[in-house]
């Protein structure tokens, strides 16, 4: 978390978005007081974005041979 005085925000605005973008919060503050905070707007996944990406073994559902004296 990065904390600035509210007089060093102007010149820095870009770079603080910069840094939320990244996942930093930063918090601005007045007389050491936390006035503000800057932080990424979180958006929402969208349905079936993953499609392609995700691979899963055909025998992912069977017993591992270190377990199988555990199965019923």
């Amino acid at each position: 978390m990065t904390k600035l005085d509210i007089k060093q925000i102007s010149p820095n605005l870009s770079g603080l978005i910069d840094l939320a973008i990244k996942g930093e919060t930063v918090i601005i503050t007045q007389n050491d007081q936390p006035v503000a905070q800057i932080s990424a707007i979180k958006r929402p996944l969208k349905r079936g974005s993953a499609k392609g990406k995700v691979w899963m073994s055909p025998d992912f559902d069977e017993p591992l041979e270190d377990f199988k004296d555990y199965t019923i």
